[in-house]
């Protein structure tokens, strides 16, 4: 009714403006030349054709896009705003050129971009919507094809104005037809993708990397057409302050299009050759349906890091656009590491510590103690990493290398069997918390017994000749030196490896752990003390005194 009203006073004023005119001149030209040097009776006019471009704009969306939904409202007013706000900087850049022409051109373009963003708005809610009728698709077609015309032509007009006349304000036009052009291309693209899913009875799985290229190539080709511009404009006119906000978007639409090419090739690079597949059990232990597609899972299913599993066809179509597990947002780009190349890790430590000890038994007590000592450190290495066979780590969690071991020791992924259920549901709750710990005493489990260093001799009640013995002047003796040092460079990096393990643990436990395990601790002191005896003449005695 607003819009109806609006339109009957307007056309009533211009009646009046021309009638007026008429009646004063009483010929046609002596009536349009009274009416363009009156400014009252052009300010009716501009009026008027202001309204007359509405009512074009509503047939037109009656005729091809029907209802507009609440968002497509919403972005058509959030744009066209921006769009107003560059317009009028781009008056200030051509006021020279101010006239109605000018204002006719970009009334005309401010027109033909809304209908690009209803358009575009329009064909992504086409793969959002369950249900596309032929009306639909007549409606999208034929918008698309009027709009690719209208560009076409409003460049060659461009183009032909400025091969005629040099450069003017139509080289300003013929960039932004440019660039709509490009977005009706986008679009097109994007309407005949969605079209051919919709024919076919399964989805399409290499829609979503066909659309992130196209895109790509889209963005590309914007940012050149906005870099070219702006240097033309800045040889010709001046610095184009109403490009600068688009072309700002449009470089960053390409970096993320970029990113998102590269980080989901990645992400499908590791799908492919770091997750495994589901098996059965595992599907009919959890709840076989995929959430991205809502459909059971019965074959060609990854298990995330995390432990979900999904369809490996869903999960590639989302890396496309995320890099994150779709339950619990893990960041999968993280390579992850199996277990059995912890469990490797510590076995080739026990080895070497058990070589180690094994060929330094023979210089001496001190040698054999010490290879005692690292046999215990490795068993523990070994008995923590031993039993995460199947489990997988980040590889952000600590590494630390041991020289002369080979390998790497790696914080593990499964809790020893002394830890409660209780404290490893506690841990798994909180994501950043790790699912390792090695059996050391101040958990709550009993404290190792571990034998005492053996003590020095005393160097003082020595003769020269004995020291001269014990230090030798053969081969033999040099390479019993050189085995003691490496036991104990081996002997020193398995400390500060448990050490380093240890220290991470304990900054990474969740507090809820860290509570019932000082609970069970507790509670095995209160266990361990004896309990005081209360004698019974004393307690008879009480009782008779009392």
């Amino acid at each position: 009714m607003r819009t109806l009203g609006l339109s009957i006073i307007s056309m009533a004023l211009t009646g009046l403006v021309i009638g007026n005119a008429y009646y004063q001149k009483k010929q046609f030209y002596p009536s349009v030349v009274y009416i363009t040097k009156s400014n009252p009776s052009m300010a009716v006019i501009y009026i008027q054709a202001l309204v007359l471009v509405l009512m074009l704009g509503k047939v037109m969306k009656k005729i091809f896009l029907g209802t507009l939904r609440a968002a497509e409202f919403e972005h058509l007013m959030e744009r066209f705003w921006y769009a107003l706000t560059e317009t009028c900087l781009a008056f200030t850049v051509f006021r020279d050129d101010f006239n109605p022409k000018f204002v006719a051109l970009f009334t005309v373009l401010l027109f033909l971009k809304s209908f690009h963003w209803l358009a575009e708005d329009r064909v992504d809610y086409m793969e959002r919507s369950p249900v596309i009728g032929w009306l639909f698709h007549v409606r999208v077609a034929g918008l698309l094809l009027c709009l690719g015309l209208f560009d076409f032509e409003l460049i060659s007009y461009a183009y032909q104005s400025t091969i005629a006349k040099g450069v003017t304000v139509q080289l300003v036009f013929g960039f932004e037809y440019a660039i709509l052009m490009t977005m009706v291309i986008n679009t097109a693209i994007k309407y005949i993708f969605h079209a051919a899913e919709l024919r076919s009875d399964t989805p399409w799985e290499n829609k979503a990397v066909f659309l992130l290229y196209t895109e790509l190539i889209i963005g590309f080709t914007r940012v050149i057409l906005y870099v070219v511009f702006v240097i033309l404009m800045v040889k010709i006119f001046t610095l184009p302050m109403f490009a600068f906000r688009p072309m700002y978007y449009t470089m960053r639409n390409f970096k993320k299009a970029l990113n998102d090419v590269i980080l989901s090739r990645r992400a499908i690079r590791n799908m492919n050759t770091l997750y495994p597949d589901a098996t059965t059990e595992e599907l009919q232990m959890s709840d076989n349906i995929c959430i991205i597609c809502r459909e059971d899972m019965v074959s060609n299913s990854k298990k995330l890091p995390c432990g979900h599993i999904f369809h490996t066809a869903c999960l590639r179509s989302w890396f496309q656009r995320q890099q994150t597990c779709p339950t619990c947002r893990l960041n999968i780009l993280r390579t992850p590491i199996t277990a059995a190349t912890t469990t490797a890790a510590a076995a080739a430590a026990a080895a070497a510590a058990a070589a180690a000890a094994g060929t330094g038994g023979n210089a001496g007590p001190q040698a054999g103690n010490d290879g005692g000592v690292a046999g215990a450190a490795a068993s523990v290495a070994a008995a923590g990493g031993g039993t995460a066979s199947g489990a997988t780590i980040d590889a952000s969690r600590p590494t630390i290398g041991l020289p002369g071991i080979g390998a790497t020791a790696t914080l593990n992924s499964t809790l020893p069997n002394g830890i409660p259920t209780a404290a490893a549901n506690a841990m798994t709750m909180f994501p950043g918390a790790p699912l390792v710990l090695p059996p050391f005493p101040f958990v709550g489990l009993p404290p190792y017994t571990m034998p005492l260093p053996p003590v020095p001799p005393m160097f003082e009640t020595l003769t020269d000749d004995e020291i001269r013995a014990m230090e030798g002047n053969e081969r033999r003796h040099i390479e019993e030196r050189i085995k003691h040092l490496q036991n104990i460079r081996t002997l020193l990096d398995a400390s500060v490896a448990l050490m380093n393990q240890y220290t991470a643990i304990t900054a990474r436990l969740s507090p809820e752990a860290v509570a019932h395990l000082q609970q069970q601790q507790q509670q095995q002191q209160t266990i361990a003390a004896p309990q005081p005896v209360q004698s019974t003449t004393g307690a008879a005695s009480s009782s008779g005194v009392g």
